[in-house]
């Protein structure tokens, strides 16, 4: 371990000249990304191993902050760089970071109010917001949490509680039959873990088969059931994907709802990514009767430009957001009153919870609903150029047109066996990642492998776009060059 550093680590000197160094330092950071990205790689080249030796050296040293700063800037993925297409992680608004700093440096936690008033009423106006987006009524409710795998674990556990048919939070699982969840073969895989969270057993994971477009159908969500029922499980929830992660796909939400409300199911909306598409009018038919859910989940860090994690678990009858969670604590929470919707920890599995909502408040407040509009019809309009260069440029494929700002594609040069793209797409895949020109990622469609973009900066041009596939054909050409 560290021998114990000089400094205060409570000095107010300190941290003002460390908070300056790093704005500055963040500050030249997002101007070379959007001004001479090609100065810098979107990711260092590195291995685990050396990193982690690397990191853990510096640990005994002395380190000045501006210093330590700048390495951890310089060897960082760099979201922020317009050649950045991989995962689905926001490249946040530099104003929502510096709300973040704000909220660790007062971390005020919501468990209670008197822990954090100020908090709760951020919270629940951007709660308020949300919800008035999707449609909910005035009855709607919900908390933030800490991403959407907890957001979906904990939604589930309150279907669990008013479907389920007993009171399994106090008799358990062996109060009644197995029961079961129905979710699309497409779905996040944090679904199906949560199912096997609660107890159902791989079992009670009813996959929906989907159609050519990766979307669930009415046949489909038909047979999941009866396989359910053959199987003597109750089935209590159907999760709709608002968008599957593999291709940004919309399952059709009126069909759900229908379905749902015939079965007496609760229907659940993982719109992780995909719900952001409610705040623009461009994109608003996409999740057309979203306002029918029992409960959504909604990332605002995916496409609403805030910094990791800002989740909301919002419900449609807000009544049911104090179900999941029925537990005592009277060294904390008034017993008496049960449904205080000012004591966070009520209603969410953290205790100590963080002013999650403070970077969206803030973009809200400073910058206003429609520059977050915007910014959604940015990517997405991304996607559909990309997805329009990919149709127009020989030996490329598209698996099929965007409907948010996922793209999946691949190189298909003549002649080639399905067994050699496969191992092609791996290999131009790892071939740009590694020289660090591009980040992008890879998914498996009908067995096939495909490249697959997400396009989250705003910034990322057409040339951008252009060039991510002139260096896909280079490395095809050395790729299949002789020896």
């Amino acid at each position: 371990m560290p021998e114990p550093s000089p400094r205060d680590p409570y000095d107010v000197e300190l941290f003002r000249t460390s908070a300056i160094a790093a704005a500055e330092l963040l500050a030249e950071h997002l101007r070379e990304a959007r001004e001479a990205p090609e100065s810098m790689p979107v990711l260092p080249a590195s291995d685990p191993a050396s990193e982690v030796e690397r990191w853990t050296a510096k640990l005994r040293e002395t380190n000045d902050p501006a210093s330590l700063f700048a390495e951890l800037l310089e060897r960082s993925h760099h979201l922020h760089h317009p050649r950045y297409m991989g995962h689905q992680v926001s490249a946040p608004a530099p104003v929502a970071a510096v709300a973040d700093l704000v909220a660790s440096v007062l971390n005020n936690g919501l468990a209670i109010y008197e822990m954090g008033p100020v908090g709760l009423a951020v919270e629940r106006a951007c709660v308020a917001w949300m919800n008035e987006k999707l449609g909910f009524g005035a009855g709607a409710d919900g908390f933030f949490t800490s991403g959407g795998s907890l957001g979906n674990l904990t939604a589930l556990l309150a279907a669990r509680q008013a479907k389920a048919g007993w009171d399994v939070w106090t008799e358990g699982a062996g109060g009644g039959p197995p029961l079961a969840v129905l979710v699309s073969e497409e779905a996040h895989y944090c679904v199906a873990r949560a199912a096997q969270v609660m107890g159902f057993g791989a079992g009670g994971v009813g996959l929906v088969e989907t159609d050519a477009k990766r979307r669930v159908t009415r046949g489909g969500l038909e047979a999941a059931h009866q396989r359910a029922e053959r199987a003597g499980r109750k089935a209590i929830a159907l999760v709709a994907s608002c968008c599957t992660t593999s291709t940004g796909s919309y399952d059709p939400l009126g069909v759900c709802a229908d379905f749902a409300e015939e079965r007496g199911l609760w229907l659940h909306v993982d719109g992780a990514h995909g719900a952001s598409a409610a705040i623009s009018p461009t994109l608003r038919d996409r999740v057309a009767g979203i306002e029918r859910a029992d409960s959504v989940v909604w990332d605002a860090h995916k496409l609403l430009g805030v910094p990791s994690l800002s989740t909301a678990v919002l419900f449609r009858d807000g009544r049911r957001s104090h179900e999941a969670l029925a537990q005592s604590a009277g060294y904390l929470l008034d017993d008496s009153a049960q449904e205080n919707w000012w004591d966070g920890a009520r209603r969410t599995i953290e205790c100590t919870r963080r002013l999650l909502s403070l970077p969206l408040y803030t973009l809200l407040a400073c910058c206003g609903e429609a520059a977050l509009a915007r910014h959604v019809d940015r990517l997405h309009e991304s996607a559909v150029r990309l997805a329009s260069i990919i149709e127009q440029t020989e030996g490329f494929e598209l698996a099929m047109a965007p409907e948010l700002n996922i793209v999946c594609f691949r190189h298909v040069p003549a002649g080639a066996s399905p067994e050699d793209l496969d191992a092609m797409q791996i290999r131009l895949r790892d071939r740009v990642v590694r020289e660090g020109s591009f980040f992008i990622v890879r998914t498996t469609l009908g067995g096939r492998v495909w490249l697959r973009c997400t396009l989250m900066n705003p910034h990322t041009s057409e040339a951008d776009l252009r060039a991510l596939l002139a260096r896909l054909k280079d490395h095809a050409g050395a790729t299949t060059a002789p020896a």
